[in-house]
C-alpha cells in the first residue's frame, strides 16, 4: 500500500549523489525540486548549487528544475545556474514531469527526479515513469501544509526502510545459498 509512495532511493542530500555513477549508468536528464532539495525554502542559488549545476553540465546532463512555486520565485532562483524550468508544476501531476523530459530530449528510462517530498515529488515521478531520489530536507522551516506532511511522511518511510531491510535479509540468504 504505501510502496506507492517509496522512491528509488533515499539518500542524506543531493550533494552526495554519485552525479558520474548515474551517467555510467545511461542516465542524461536531471529533474529537480528546488526548495529544501537544493537551498533551504525560498533561498537564491547559493555556491554549492551553483557549483553543482556547472559540475552536472560538464559531465554531459541535461537538467530541468520543477517547481510548484511561481515563476518570479524559480527564474531568481536559476538565474545563476542557467537550466531550463517549469513553474507552477502541479506535482504530483505527471504532465509536467512529462514536459520536463521532453524539454531535456530524455525519456522515461534515461531520467531521474531529485527531490525533497514523498507526496509531490517522488509521487509525481513515480506516476510519470520516472526513477526518484529522496533527499532529507535542506532546512527544517517549512510552511504549515508541509510539516503536515512530513508526519504522514515518516510512517511512509518507516514502511520504507522495513521494507529495504526485509529485502536485505533475502539477499543475505540467497547469498549463502
Amino acid at each position: 500500500m504505501f510502496d506507492t509512495f517509496f522512491p528509488d532511493k533515499y539518500v542524506a542530500s543531493t550533494y552526495v549523489i554519485n552525479f558520474e555513477k548515474l551517467y555510467e549508468n545511461g542516465f542524461r536528464g536531471l529533474v529537480f525540486d528546488i526548495d529544501n532539495t537544493l537551498v533551504p525554502h525560498g533561498a537564491p542559488a547559493d555556491k554549492r548549487a551553483i557549483e553543482l549545476f556547472a559540475r552536472l553540465k560538464a559531465i554531459g546532463f541535461r537538467c530541468c528544475l520543477i517547481s510548484n512555486n511561481q515563476e518570479p520565485r524559480v527564474k531568481m532562483f536559476n538565474e545563476p545556474i542557467g537550466v531550463d524550468y517549469v513553474y507552477d508544476a502541479h506535482k504530483p501531476s505527471k504532465k509536467n514531469y512529462l514536459r520536463a523530459m521532453e524539454i531535456m530530449g530524455t525519456d522515461t528510462d534515461t531520467t531521474v527526479f531529485i527531490g525533497d517530498q514523498l507526496f509531490t515529488d517522488v509521487w509525481g515521478a513515480k506516476r510519470s515513469g520516472i526513477p526518484s531520489i529522496l533527499v532529507k530536507p535542506i532546512h527544517p522551516k517549512e510552511e504549515i501544509q508541509i510539516v503536515l506532511k512530513r508526519y504522514l511522511e515518516k510512517i511512509v518511510l518507516y514502511f520504507y526502510k522495513r521494507s529495504l531491510a526485509s529485502e536485505k535479509k533475502v539477499e543475505k540468504r540467497h547469498n549463502l545459498l
